[in-house]
Parts: structure tokens; C-alpha cells; sequence
């Protein structure tokens, strides 16, 4: 036996350090890889709706509903399940309503916690006893096993769980055992979450839906284009800052930075109004507000809008000009602009231009900031460098994400496979090197984080400038469009030059070649393997399926957005994997929780198999499992030691010397 071995085996014989505890794990865990795999929940293109959000994640994109016509089926009536639903759902909220209807309580709570239990037992049977007993909640750990545990149908044991759900009554701990319970059913029900991007920007609380995913027992993130430059934002990159900042006004939404990141705007409204306090901003109108929205605010929040504007395109212009490598000197605009004719030259042809009011550019230097700009532009990049929330929610992105994921046989990522036209991976420049597929995934995700987390200033400076890159370069894997034209949207009519060509990708994924070449370029198997893609809204009312390749890739965005639900036709797709095989949701729009608890009301969800396994899915066809073998490979390894005399049993816990 090789020395490195043995010495791992020694370190290992301290957690087994005998023949039958050695000998008993591996029993535990060859039974652990018998048992159904887990349920995975796939979701994308948040874009801050949080309500839709939080209803989906609460009904696990319809299981949990399944789980309640699996148990119960046709003994009882279908407003009883709805019910029973609605308050897995929102146990909170329910409980309060119905402790003001119902009139006979005791009763309600027998029949109700019966029922639960019922649900919960069906949810926890694919789990060992040691994984649901970490999931419950410590008030009522020892009360809920013995419910999941009993046998009340048992003659000898029916007076025993009788007597706990009355003891709970009596010392007036149903209402709380009763959350617990859905608490726990929802915790069950979906083992993991897969979040494929685009979190922040458009709907008003990505805050509420970060809270919640920092809060989740088993999350991963791919980072979407619009995640990606709200790290860099917060890793104090200024071109960054200038888009959240822009598109948080576009939207209406700089309460969120201001209100509930704690951002201080001020600075940016005082130079919006002293330099365009005449100018209408026409051009600057907010595309998204709430009913409330106040039209004062509305006007500066418009000023505040340009005046960012403006900053940002002199951002980017500095750091296209610093790094001619990314190859955006044509996004290079502000300097075409003849201010006298009023017109912009882009790609060789004039166009006039819609907003000729640029009082903070210097005609000689229009990239340059101006002396107030700079100011403005410092306080606001110490904001967001110490505003401890967000930091908070970026180390999350950091730690819980990725570009990319390969997780139990798929494939997870936001955007694309940078292609050319033949279906080959395209080249791409990074400081100096060339990378293409997964290496160039591997390369901007090493730079992300050293925009972060790098000690050493170059590379910190290179890692930031790579995150603005990220979000908006045409070799950018999540954003996959020849150009972002941010700044004809704003100032140019002629509708052709708002025009953002995709990457050849997205002609090429229905082509079973091209997308077998991208599972093999990640290692995975072409055979069985899936693309779980978000970023491009599938537009439904179009008759667009976001099937593509006869199932091997799953375009999962839909309209979560309200911004883009008038063009999807619905409000998003969620996805689940469980052991029998892959279910897509299509979701119709969400109204309220209010709505949700007072009607049992839910998400109308259309749910589609793509595809179903022949032989149910068990621990042992997952990545887990993988480990899990590895590691009883490991633990006979030892039991070998221990018979063959290498190493010696520590019944009374001394230490091997041999």
C-alpha cells in the first residue's frame, strides 16, 4: 500500500475506528444510493418579481399539488385539496384566516394535521430518517417524528398519536405545529434549487428574492448578464455602477437602490438638476412604474436618468479605448456625434439625432468626465462599495455561482455557446490568450472573481473591467448579441440601428450536431444529457416551444417579467426533474397573495413531460451518488486494512501506530 494512502486510511480510521463502524456506513450508504433522487427545480429571468417568484418557489411548480392527488386522490373533494394546498402554500397567512372563520377549531386542526402528516410522510419517503430529521424545525423536531413515525391505523399505538395531537391542541401549539408542518413539506418537496440567471433589473424587489435564496436549505446560481454587472457594480466598477444606476431609473426603481440598499442618490439628483432642470428629457421617460408613482418624482427621477445616461456612455468609452482587444470600437459613439448638424454617423450612415442637449460633454474630449462628474461618479462608487446589504447579496452570487453548472447530467447556463456561423466555437481574446466553449467560461468566471476578490490592483482592475464585459460584449457567453445598442435606443428613431443580432447559437440549437458538440465540449454525455438555457424569452403567442433538439435543450425563460410578458404571452417557465423524468410548467400571470390565501387561488400552470425514464431515477444515477461510491470504495478500502492487520482497531480510542 502506497504511504499516501495509508495515511489517508489513518485519518479516515479516525472517524471509523472499528470493523463494524467501518462496516456499518457502508451499509447506510450503499442503501442511500437505492433510494429515489431528489426533486430539482429549475428557474430563470426573475428580473425581481418577487411575488411570482415567491408563489412558484412556495408550490414547487405544481408538486406540491401532485403530492396532494398522489396521497389522496379521489377521497377527498377537489376544494378540500385546494385548501389543503393554499395553506402549504401560506401557512401564515391562512392560519390567520381561518381562526376567523372556522367555528369549530379542534376539530379543523385534527383533521388538518392528520392530513398533513399524510403529505408530509409521502414527501419525506425518498429521504433517510437521519436527512428529514435535519430538516425539522427545532420547536417541534421531537412531536413531528413521532407523527411521521406512528402508525395510527395501528390499534396499539393509535392512542399514543392521538393523544400528541391532542396534547398539542390543549397547550394551544396547533396554529404553530400546523406551519411547521407546511414548512416542512415545502422543504421536502423540492431537494434543490437551480436559479439559471437574471435575478436583478425591471420588476421592484430582487432584494426580497435574494433574502429568500440566501435563506434556501440547497441553492446554485448561473449568473445571467443582469446579475453579472450588479457584481461588478459592487465590486466598484464604474461603467457597472452607471448601468444599474440607468437601469434602475428606466424602470423606476431607484427606491430599491435608495430605499432598501441604502444608496445615497443624492449627489446624482442634485447635478441632474442643475444641468438639466429645462430639459423635458423625452427621451428619458420611464418605461416601468407602479401605480403610485409620483409624477414629481417621476421628473427627476428622468433628469437623474440621462444625466447617468451620459456618465455611463463616457464610462465605457474609456475602457473600450483602454482595451481595443474587446473589439467594441464601433460602440465607440459620442465622438460621431456633429452637434451642429445634429446627427450621429454609426456604421457609415447619418442619422439625426433625437436629444441634442449634451451641456456636460466636452466636444474636444466627450469621453472625458467632467470635474463634477468625477465627483458625483466617486461618492457613488463608495456607496456601493460599502453598502453592506448588497455586499451581502454579491458574496452570495459569488459563493452560491457560477457561469456554468454540470449537474447530475445536464447542463445549466444563462446564455450561450459562443458560436460562428459553421457551428464551431468561437475564438475569443482575453488579455492576450485565446479561449473558446468551456474554456472561455472558465476564463471570464477566474476574472469575475478576481474583480472581487483580488488584493492585487491590476488584477483587480482586469477582473472588473471583465464583469462590465461580461454583461455586454458580443463574446459574451450570457449575452449573445453582436452589440447592445443602449445608446440608439435612447437617441436615434430609425428602428434599424435598435437592432441586437444573436449569436449564430441561436440559429444553430435545433441542429442535434451542434448541440451534442456543446455536452461533449462539458464533459457530459450526448446520450442523455440536457441544455437547461434561460436569457431569450420564448415568445409563446408566437407559437415558439422552448423545446428545442427533440428535447436536449430547454429554453426555460418565459415572461417572469412583467416587462416582458405582453411579448411572451405568459409569465415564465419553471422546470422540475425528479426520479421519473423532466416536467416543464408554463405559467399564467400571478395576482396577489392576497388573492392566493383569501380564494385559493394559484398559479394556473399548463405542465408538459419532455421526457420520462424507464427505470425510476435512484441516488445512484446522480452526482451524488458518484461521491457516494467513491467514498464506499474508500471505507472498504479501510475494512481491507483492518482485517489484513495494516491498521489496528481503537475500540478503547487509541491511536494506530502501525
Amino acid at each position: 500500500m502506497e504511504e499516501m494512502d495509508l495515511r489517508y486510511l489513518k485519518s479516515l480510521s479516525k472517524q471509523y475506528p472499528t470493523v463494524a463502524a467501518a462496516a456499518t456506513e457502508i451499509i447506510n450508504l450503499q442503501a442511500i444510493l437505492s433510494l429515489p433522487k431528489g426533486t430539482e427545480h429549475f428557474i430563470t429571468d426573475i428580473h425581481g418579481e418577487y411575488d411570482q417568484f415567491q408563489h412558484v418557489m412556495r408550490n414547487g411548480s405544481g408538486a406540491i399539488k401532485r403530492k396532494i392527488e398522489d396521497e389522496f386522490g379521489n377521497t377527498i373533494s377537489a376544494s378540500e385539496k385546494k385548501a389543503i394546498a393554499t395553506l402549504i402554500y401560506y401557512p401564515e397567512q391562512k392560519m390567520e384566516q381561518i381562526l376567523k372563520t372556522e367555528e369549530n377549531m379542534v376539530d379543523w386542526y385534527k383533521v388538518t394535521l392528520y392530513r398533513l402528516i399524510r403529505i408530509c410522510k409521502c414527501a419525506s419517503s425518498k429521504y433517510t430518517r437521519s436527512k428529514v430529521r435535519k430538516a425539522l424545525p427545532k420547536d417541534f423536531s421531537y412531536v413531528i417524528e413521532e407523527l411521521l413515525t406512528g402508525r395510527p391505523d395501528v390499534s396499539d399505538q393509535e392512542a399514543y398519536y392521538n393523544e400528541i395531537i391532542n396534547s398539542v391542541i390543549a397547550t394551544r401549539r396547533a396554529a404553530e405545529l400546523v406551519i411547521a408542518i407546511c414548512d416542512l413539506i415545502r422543504r421536502l418537496v423540492v431537494d434543490h434549487l437551480h436559479v439559471v440567471g437574471d435575478i436583478f433589473d425591471r420588476g421592484p424587489y430582487p432584494n426580497l428574492v435574494m433574502d429568500t435564496l440566501m435563506h434556501h436549505h440547497s441553492v446554485d446560481i448561473q449568473w445571467g448578464n443582469h446579475d453579472v454587472y450588479w457584481m461588478g457594480a459592487a465590486a466598484g466598477s464604474q461603467a457597472c455602477i452607471c448601468n444599474v444606476i440607468r437601469i434602475s431609473a428606466k424602470y423606476g426603481n431607484l427606491n430599491l437602490l435608495e430605499d432598501s440598499y441604502g444608496i445615497n442618490l443624492v449627489p446624482l439628483a442634485r447635478f441632474a438638476m442643475k444641468w438639466y432642470e429645462k430639459d423635458p428629457c423625452t427621451c428619458f421617460k420611464l418605461d416601468y412604474r407602479e401605480d403610485e408613482y409620483d409624477v414629481r418624482d417621476a421628473m427627476l427621477d428622468e433628469k437623474m436618468h440621462k444625466a447617468i445616461a451620459v456618465m455611463q456612455f463616457k464610462m465605457e468609452g474609456q475602457l473600450i479605448r483602454r482595451h481595443p482587444e474587446f473589439d467594441m470600437v464601433p460602440r465607440l459613439l459620442l465622438d460621431k456625434i456633429d452637434i451642429e448638424k445634429g446627427t450621429v454617423k454609426i456604421e457609415g450612415c447619418e442619422y439625426p439625432l433625437r436629444d441634442t442637449n449634451f451641456p456636460t460633454i466636452d466636444w474636444n474630449d466627450p469621453y472625458e468626465l467632467s470635474l463634477e462628474e468625477e465627483e458625483v461618479m466617486e461618492r457613488l462608487t463608495q456607496a456601493f462599495i460599502n453598502c453592506e446589504k448588497l455586499q451581502k447579496h454579491v458574496r452570495f452570487l459569488f459563493t452560491q455561482g457560477s457561469l456554468y453548472k454540470v449537474h447530475n447530467g445536464n447542463l445549466l447556463y444563462h446564455g450561450c455557446v459562443p458560436m460562428n456561423q459553421d457551428g464551431s466555437f468561437k475564438k475569443v481574446t482575453v488579455y492576450g490568450k485565446e479561449y473558446a466553449g468551456k474554456e472561455l467560461y472558465d476564463v471570464l468566471e477566474n476574472y469575475a472573481r478576481k474583480g472581487y476578490y483580488a488584493i492585487n490592483k491590476e488584477e483587480k482592475k482586469k477582473g472588473q473591467d471583465i464583469l462590465w464585459f461580461i454583461w455586454e460584449n458580443q463574446n459574451s457567453p450570457v449575452f449573445g448579441k453582436a452589440k447592445m445598442t443602449t445608446f440608439e435606443r435612447y437617441f436615434v428613431a430609425d428602428k434599424k440601428t435598435h437592432e441586437e443580432p444573436k449569436n449564430p447559437y441561436y440559429r444553430l440549437m435545433e441542429k442535434e450536431e451542434i448541440v451534442n458538440s456543446i455536452l461533449r465540449e462539458f464533459g457530459l454525455d450526448e446520450s442523455t444529457a440536457h441544455i437547461i438555457n434561460g436569457h431569450i424569452p420564448v415568445e409563446v403567442k408566437r407559437g415558439e416551444s422552448p423545446v428545442k433538439c427533440n428535447g436536449k435543450l430547454l429554453i426555460i425563460d418565459g415572461g417572469f417579467s412583467k416587462a416582458y410578458q405582453g411579448k411572451t404571452g405568459i409569465a415564465g417557465y419553471t422546470l422540475i426533474y425528479n426520479s421519473y423524468g423532466l416536467l416543464l410548467a408554463a405559467h399564467e400571470p400571478f395576482e396577489s397573495v392576497e388573492k392566493a390565501v383569501k380564494d385559493g387561488s394559484d398559479i394556473i400552470s399548463h405542465t408538459t413531460l419532455v421526457e420520462q425514464v424507464g427505470k425510476r431515477q435512484t441516488v445512484e444515477n446522480t452526482d451524488n451518488g458518484k461521491g457516494i461510491k467513491e467514498y464506499i470504495k474508500d471505507l472498504s478500502a479501510l475494512l481491507h486494512a483492518y482485517r489484513e492487520g495494516v491498521l489496528v482497531e481503537r475500540i478503547h480510542g487509541e491511536d494506530n501506530l502501525m
